[in-house]
């Protein structure tokens, strides 16, 4: 697994989303500051491709700026349609102030 620096703690504060674009596995990733918890899903809504790190993130969810479906950003799942389908997640890691996405890609 690779790891990708999403950014630092102090510039990822709370209730806001951190874009990351990683080239190797062409992946966008939406890095989410839910009270001080670190989480990533996919930048990418399963149900139009839409951008959710575009989004509104409220608590623990993000809503899709197109058509309003939502996502745990703990788990990925959907909670509001039109999306039915999971985002995928990533494992975060916190190196001191460093906040780091893993990837597939070695």
């Amino acid at each position: 697994m690779a790891w990708v620096e999403a950014g630092t703690i102090e510039n990822i504060p709370a209730g806001r989303v951190a874009l990351v674009h990683h080239e190797a596995d062409d992946v966008r990733i939406a890095v989410c500051n839910v009270d001080g918890q670190f989480y990533a899903i996919e930048d990418v809504c399963t149900h139009d491709g839409g951008p959710l790190g575009q989004g509104e993130l409220e608590g623990d969810e993000i809503e899709c700026p197109r058509h309003g479906a939502r996502f745990c950003v703990r788990d990925g799942r959907a909670t509001l349609m039109p999306a039915v389908m999971p985002v995928r997640t990533f494992p975060i890691k916190i190196d001191g102030q460093r906040v780091l996405v893993g990837t597939e890609s070695e």
